[in-house]
């Protein structure tokens, strides 16, 4: 397989990144096809559906061995678990699946269609492999089982960012950054008050540090 485009979004690493595409809608992102699937009818279509489907590469954990079994940060890092049972990046075939909103497609006259989406949970310039449309009456299932994963990992930290740093974000961004600042960036099992973390997003470093469920932004740097 090859890849037919790439998404463009705010993280130009892998931290901070939402752990599942979704859980924070705000978040925006640009598919760019490859110069050679650049053909407005390759997409004639798509703009009846509201979500699409994203099969994409973890172009970042890419090995030439794999483990049969991994270390879900969900579990705290300290129980393994098969990794067809979870989402790790680190599989035989480093693939990943995101569902997302679609919010328009454009026609650029030297890109082609751009599709613009929201909800995503990929790293800036990530491969795209395929887009498939997502139909509610048969992707959807309400009363699944999600084994380890039944209930939400996620808890919403209380988010301290200072109007004097506030004001150097981009207006666009600053309501999806606050939400991935209360989604808890850090991974899961840390807990370290004095430790400050240093995230990427939309051309900025921002640094925090979270105590018992607040977090603090403590400065922001380009």
């Amino acid at each position: 397989m090859k890849a037919i485009a790439h998404i463009h979004t705010d993280f130009p690493t892998k931290f901070g990144i939402p752990r599942q595409s979704g859980i924070i809608a705000s978040l925006q992102g640009k598919i760019v096809f490859e110069p050679e699937y650049r053909v407005a009818e390759a997409v004639r279509g798509l703009e009846d559906f509201s979500h699409i489907w994203l099969l994409w590469e973890f172009s970042e954990a890419v090995r030439d061995k794999w483990s049969p079994t991994v270390r879900p940060p969900r579990l705290g890092g300290n129980v393994r678990k098969g990794v067809f049972a979870t989402r790790s990046p680190f599989r035989p075939n480093p693939i990943g699946l995101s569902s997302v909103k679609l919010e328009k497609i454009e026609i650029d006259p030297k890109l082609g269609p751009v599709i613009y989406v929201s909800g995503a949970d990929l790293m800036d310039g990530t491969p795209i492999y395929d887009i498939k449309p997502y139909m509610a009456y048969t992707d959807s299932h309400p009363d699944a089982v999600s084994g380890f994963a039944s209930t939400p990992a996620e808890f919403l930290l209380q988010v301290d960012f200072p109007e004097d740093l506030l004001i150097k974000v981009q207006p666009e961004l600053r309501k999806g950054l606050i939400e991935v600042l209360a989604h808890d960036p850090r991974p899961q099992y840390h807990d370290d008050p004095e430790r400050i973390y240093g995230m990427a997003f939309g051309g900025m470093e921002v640094k925090f540090k979270v105590e018992e469920s607040q977090l603090t932004v403590v400065e922001v740097l380009p």
